[in-house]
């Protein structure tokens, strides 16, 4: 099943065991905001730190598993075409954009608000937000721990695949940046293939 999401929107979907969702940057340098729950218990569900932990990288690329706050697997990234991803960027929101570009930004639609309305479907709210992943999206950590947000380092139809390790919930917000590089300052459409647990599934 393949789905286009375009610029600036959410998306959301429940992938089974075994299944794979792959995330396709059709038109490059466009960051994907991106949580997951336990699909039965969603107070189960995704854990920067714990993830950070369990791979010894604030980076994501083949091979990571997205780890939960019980310290157990949601999803693993099986193949990737860009070979690292943020842990640590966070999500814009109203706030973080008047706070880091005048207040003239508070109208402009973000992530947090794309994250509430899709997760609203499911029940969640404001304090089932967590610190989420930013595929695509370039954040060096210099050796003084300063963070950047500067150009990607994807390209057109590059793309990433995940395998679900439990019946999970995905929430995405396909990032609606326009005041930093991590978009190109211009956000676009990405895609979402669906793949059954007995079909080979790779990038689109």
């Amino acid at each position: 099943m393949k789905t286009v999401v375009p610029a600036r929107a959410a998306w959301s979907s429940v992938i089974r065991t075994g299944e794979t969702l792959t995330i396709t940057d059709l038109y490059g340098n466009q960051a994907v905001d991106f949580l997951v729950y336990d699909a039965h218990d969603t107070s189960v569900r995704y854990s920067a730190p714990d993830t950070i932990h369990a791979q010894g990288n604030i980076f994501l690329t083949t091979g990571s598993v997205l780890m939960s706050n019980e310290h157990t697997p949601l999803m693993t990234v099986v193949a990737d075409d860009v070979g690292r991803h943020d842990t640590v960027g966070g999500a814009c929101s109203k706030e973080s954009n008047t706070l880091r570009y005048g207040h003239h930004t508070w109208s402009q639609h973000a992530c947090v608000d794309n994250f509430l309305a899709e997760g609203a479907k499911y029940g969640l709210g404001k304090r089932d937000l967590v610190s989420n992943v930013n595929w695509y999206m370039n954040v060096p950590v210099e050796k003084d721990g300063t963070l950047g947000i500067v150009d990607g380092i994807s390209a057109p139809g590059l793309a990433l695949t995940l395998r679900a390790e439990r019946d999970v919930l995905v929430l995405v917000s396909n990032c609606p940046q326009i005041n930093n590089p991590c978009n190109g300052f211009d956000p676009t459409a990405v895609e979402m293939t669906v793949t059954g647990a007995d079909t080979e599934a790779g990038p689109a």
